[in-house]
């Protein structure tokens, strides 16, 4: 994933970092905090990257990070490699899983929430696409076709949560009526 990023721009640890937990590159693989410091300092190692320490006023220095030709090379190199498969997980289906044991108050706040959620993400995607179509000088051809492939996912996602909403919902426990409503029933 370092390479991926470096291959497109010159990054500090920290701005890596952030692509690959909360920006576009947490889309393809999962990295963890905790991986991408060691990783940056394998790969300089073994000379894919170099790095060097800017100064800015007022601030800590960074470490700025750049892929070399050797590191250009490798990252071409592992794309001919086998995928891995996709993986998908999701807190909101583990939950669905366990609808039944809920009340259903509680399973239509976490599917409204849920389609709220789907709705940022598209929106997120569909900004990101206007941004590549408005720039000026490169083709994103490829970069497209890869938030077309996400979009399509998440709207299929939203559109069968906002479908079959209510079979969920009717799944979990209705509530129980009151004592007090009981025996004036």
């Amino acid at each position: 994933m370092c390479l991926s990023i470096l291959y497109c721009q010159e990054a500090s640890g920290y701005e890596i970092r952030k692509l690959c937990t909360e920006g576009e590159g947490a889309y393809f693989i999962e990295a963890s905090f905790g991986s991408i410091y060691p990783a940056l300092a394998k790969l300089e190692n073994e000379g894919l990257v170099t790095s060097r320490v800017e100064h800015q006023a007022g601030k800590p220095s960074k470490k700025i990070y750049a892929i070399t030709e050797a590191g250009r090379s490798a990252f071409c190199d592992e794309l001919h490699e086998p995928l891995a498969p996709d993986v998908f997980r999701s807190p909101f289906l583990l939950f669905a899983r366990f609808a039944h044991l809920l009340d259903a108050q509680i399973v239509k706040t976490r599917a409204e929430e849920q389609l709220a959620q789907l709705d940022r993400k598209i929106a997120d995607l569909r900004r990101l696409q206007d941004e590549l179509c408005s720039g000026e000088d490169e083709d994103h051809g490829n970069d497209q076709w890869v938030l077309g492939y996400g979009l399509n996912c998440l709207e299929v996602a939203r559109e069968h949560l906002h479908t079959h909403m209510n079979a969920l919902i009717a799944s979990a426990r209705q509530e129980e009526p009151h004592a007090g409503q009981q025996a004036a029933e």
